[in-house]
């Protein structure tokens, strides 16, 4: 069916389209964002390009979104260290760009030696216009005009990801895994059909196949699901991307790039499709369990019970941009309260720092902590609907003697801290107790 699309106002608040005129298409549109393995050295790069052109001669409208190859960013993130610990943002965002910059240069010079029409565009030619938070950048507005052109014309155009421009003029990056960002971004700004984000995986699993060989590739996932999945601990979609999909509602395929088949429409998607939870037709109870081995768990014993505390607590937490995820608080008999939370292991240092200098106001009496644990979650949209989830999840445990330290939820997910020692043995027994096992 042709689309006709008016360009004389912006289609949308954020993602707009700045064009003049009317034009009209009837092609689809898709956005290809390939990850640092997938374009990892030339021949890789080659192989990226074959499967573009496989895309364009099919009659797709193609853009490409590119991250910087394999191992690159760490390189360059490495020299900015060496020389100086405490460097300015804004000069290593000038430094780690140029990884993305160098890969999308690259392709489109694979691109035309396949006869494919193909330009390099950097973040602040598109332009991506980011806020100021350089080496942390949000995206703010993206003009699609001169891209949604390019490819009108038949031009591929491709993207360096992970960058933008800051209100100052200057480049500005989105953080690690921001490419895929970009992607979905960009996938809104030119009203794309689909953004297919190719990885070393071939789509989202029911959980870690390296850990069950039961687990089972999801056809299709709601946003909500997946940003849940992402948020506790899977890997494969970058949480920021998600959340962005599901507000400018962009349809994300994840597939593997290193697989022969590569989709033209959405009757032959080999990967996972990320979709509004209207699109699905038959809801999962549960659709995954993630899990995260980045967690410490700091327990702030015997504090006096009174109005404040909790802020005297989490308030230099916030300040020091250290992120709280599951919280649990209990009063004893002796009218002493002690409150147990989870952060990053990164930040337990600076964690227990700020809890040690903030004693005298808390007038706690022991603060203890421990980083070998690991954080297990189950989520599913099914769960709104159906009772005895998580009485599923603690009697599964429980009979393989595993304790639970710590609970939280959410409508749509139940998550759990127990001992490290027992990760393995938790998820493979959560995945056969909800019926997740491959046939």
């Amino acid at each position: 069916m042709t689309e006709v699309v008016s360009l004389s106002v912006p289609c949308r608040t954020v993602f707009g389209w700045s064009y003049t005129g009317i034009m009209s298409r009837s092609a689809q549109r898709i956005v290809m964002k390939f990850g640092g393995t997938s374009v990892g050295d030339l021949d890789r790069i080659r192989a990226v390009a074959a499967r573009v052109k496989k895309q364009v001669e099919a009659g797709c409208e193609v853009a490409v979104v590119v991250s910087a190859m394999a191992g690159e960013t760490n390189r360059l993130v490495g020299f900015c260290q060496s020389l100086s610990p405490l460097h300015d943002p804004a000069e290593y965002d000038a430094v780690v760009a140029t990884g993305e910059q160098v890969t999308s240069g690259l392709l489109a010079i694979a691109l035309q030696n396949l006869g494919v029409k193909a330009r390099s565009w950097q973040g602040w030619q598109v332009p991506v216009e980011t806020d100021d938070a350089h080496s942390k950048a949000r995206i703010a507005r993206i003009d699609g005009a001169k891209l949604g052109l390019c490819m009108t014309e038949g031009v591929v155009p491709v993207i360096a990801g992970f960058q933008g421009v800051g209100p100052d003029g200057r480049i500005a990056t989105l953080g690690r895994g921001g490419s895929d960002t970009s992607a979905v971004a960009v996938a809104a700004a030119v009203k794309a059909d689909r953004c297919d984000i190719y990885t070393d995986v071939d789509g989202i699993y029911t959980t870690d196949p390296r850990i069950t060989s039961k687990a089972r590739k999801i056809d299709r996932i709601s946003y909500e699901e997946m940003l849940e999945l992402a948020s506790v601990g899977a890997k494969v979609l970058q949480t920021r991307s998600v959340e962005l999909a599901m507000k400018e509602k962009v349809r994300v395929q994840v597939l593997s790039s290193f697989a022969d088949d590569s989709p033209v429409d959405d009757s032959c998607l080999p990967g996972s499709l990320v979709v509004d939870e209207d699109e699905i037709v038959e809801q999962e109870l549960v659709s995954g369990i993630a899990y995260s081995r980045d967690e410490a768990k700091i327990s702030v014993r015997r504090i006096p019970d009174c109005p404040g505390i909790a802020a005297a607590i989490f308030g230099p937490l916030s300040d020091a941009n250290i992120n709280v995820d599951m919280i649990v608080q209990s009063t004893g008999e002796d009218g002493m309260t002690n409150m147990t939370f989870t952060t990053g292991k990164g930040d337990l240092e600076r964690t227990i720092a700020i809890m040690e200098a903030a004693r005298p106001t808390i007038q706690y009496g022991q603060l203890m902590t421990d980083s070998d644990v690991v954080k297990i979650s189950v989520v599913g949209i099914g769960m709104r609907s159906h009772a005895g989830i998580a009485s599923t999840m603690f009697k599964t445990l429980a009979d393989r003697a595993i304790n639970v330290q710590v609970i939280s939820t959410s409508e749509i997910k139940v998550s759990v801290l127990i001992g490290a020692e027992y990760a393995e043995l938790a998820i493979r027994a959560l995945h056969t107790a909800y019926g997740l096992d491959a046939a």
